[in-house]
């Protein structure tokens, strides 16, 4: 067997690797969203602390890609893979023994945390192996991402069904987790492109600069000190010990393209990632009208995600990375504004256009950043997924929580007062202030045709939450939109080619 056989081979190898660990986190990813109402039901959650469990399976992922893209390079791939596997492992044991809210809210930390590491490997291993196509690649490897929502979404609806306790369809996580631990065994990863180049460490952290880190660390500590209740006084002085040694040695403000690409991240990770969370939940009362379980529509939408982004490489060839970005923008748009109003079947066509919409944004914004900032290495390929996980954990999966609380106290109120005195007696805290919430307790105990009229108004306050995240996909239109004309008058959008770029000082 030649050489070019051999590192054929282990390209491939490393590609399977790669996408079977996102298969896999993408399965546990939709398993614990789809019990997050029995979760809710068993442990008495309010909608805003289902939102928290749902962004802390989200923000301990930027918490973690931060920390490993910036090691990974010197402990090693497999090293950083191997963590990750044991988080999984330790995570899904927590979840099945759970005893309440926070023992939920760790074990959901850990899986996040280890969601986190695999995506800072498995970005910048793509990104090197097929360094001529790196958007192309990037797109098919994540469409392991929707096939694990397919596959966890049928074994839970098909093989265990709605009867099954919650803990039976937490313990599958355990399959596809030992699949591809066991092929780590005998794996071997590549040195990353920047490495190969010889470009500086300090180089690296200066393409990702002071603005892109100090991002994603002011988010890492805001959250982590509302869930370990860290005084604000500490919080300040924790992120200026951090920020101001950083800014000091790197002296660079970053580059001002990727702090754009780096906001950008912050709807597009809650359109795709946040909704997806949420979706079985906001469509619930519509899809049991129809006889079917409201699991159906992550399936179905990610269905549609796994097919398209394996046949990336002609979509991406024929738009451009931004034109597709743009496109799939409107694309989603309708889609959210159809789910919003749709009934019966016509659910299914707007999860359609949703699902046409969300396809490319996540793998096509990486490969946007690898290509543009080669010397950022492992960091930038990863920073702009750290920055979109966090955000959308730390304010998309709440915020989408808190529309439906809000919307549900005001309807009610407005409505039918009485009902709502006697329901809505829960006061909470949240990172959006206090409010208002249901008492599961006395909503039990109204008689039959008041819980209908709380259903019919809980109904059309999580349907309305899908209308007003419309504004999201907008508001990445108008910047996609504007990058398209910004390279159009620098002669078309054209990747960076690091064998230029390399320095040696």
């Amino acid at each position: 067997m030649n050489n070019n056989q051999l590192n054929k081979n282990k390209t491939n190898k490393l590609f399977w690797i790669c996408f079977i660990a996102m298969a896999a986190t993408a399965f546990a990813f939709v398993i614990r969203n789809l019990i997050i109402g029995d979760l809710g039901r068993e442990f008495d959650l309010s909608e805003t602390q289902k939102g928290e469990l749902i962004g802390v399976g989200l923000w301990p992922f930027g918490l973690s890609i931060l920390i490993f893209s910036l090691i990974a390079d010197k402990i090693g791939y497999k090293t950083s893979m191997i963590f990750a596997l044991i988080c999984h492992l330790v995570s899904i044991s927590l979840t099945i023994f759970a005893q309440g809210y926070w023992n939920l809210y760790f074990a959901t930390f850990l899986i996040s945390f280890g969601n986190g590491i695999v995506e800072a490997v498995v970005n910048p291993v793509i990104a090197t192996i097929f360094n001529k196509e790196k958007t192309k690649w990037l797109n098919i490897m994540h469409a392991g991402w929707p096939l694990g929502l397919v596959v966890g979404g049928l074994l839970v609806i098909l093989a265990l069904g709605p009867e099954m306790n919650w803990r039976w369809k937490a313990s599958l996580i355990y399959i596809p987790t030992m699949i591809y631990g066991l092929m780590l065994l005998k794996s071997k990863f590549p040195l990353q492109e920047r490495v190969k180049a010889s470009i500086p460490y300090k180089t690296m952290l200066k393409e990702a600069g002071i603005i892109g880190i100090s991002l994603i660390v002011i988010f890492i500590i805001a959250e982590t000190g509302r869930a370990f209740q860290i005084p604000h006084a500490w919080q300040i002085i924790i992120g200026i010990s951090i920020i101001i040694p950083y800014s000091i040695y790197v002296k660079s403000m970053g580059k001002i393209l990727l702090i754009i690409l780096l906001f950008v991240i912050i709807p597009v990770a809650t359109t795709e990632l946040v909704i997806d969370s949420w979706i079985s939940e906001l469509i619930e009362p519509s899809m049991k009208q129809i006889g079917l379980q409201a699991g159906w529509i992550i399936v179905y939408s990610a269905g549609i995600v796994f097919i398209l982004r394996l046949f990336a490489g002609p979509i991406v060839h024929k738009l451009k990375p931004l034109g597709l970005l743009a496109l799939c923008s409107v694309l989603a748009i309708i889609g959210l504004l159809a789910l919003s109003s749709a009934a019966g079947l016509w659910i299914f066509v707007a999860a359609t256009i949703f699902g046409l919409g969300k396809t490319f944004f996540w793998p096509t914004m990486i490969g946007v950043v690898s290509e543009q900032f080669p010397k950022g290495g492992a960091l930038t390929t990863n920073l702009v997924s750290a920055v979109g996980m966090m955000t959308a954990g730390v304010l998309g999966a709440a915020f989408i929580g808190s529309i439906q609380d809000k919307a549900v106290e005001q309807n009610l109120t407005a409505q039918k007062p009485i009902i709502s005195a006697k329901v809505i007696t829960l006061e909470k805290v949240s990172i959006f202030g206090n409010y208002k919430t249901l008492d599961s307790k006395k909503l039990n105990e109204l008689q039959e045709n008041e819980r209908i009229d709380v259903a019919e108004v809980i109904s059309k306050a999580k349907k309305s939450a899908l209308a007003q995240a419309a504004i999201l996909p907008a508001i990445m239109l108008i910047f996609y939109l504007g990058l398209i004309v910004y390279f159009k008058m620098k002669g078309g959008y054209k990747p960076v080619e690091l064998s230029m770029e390399t320095e040696k000082t």
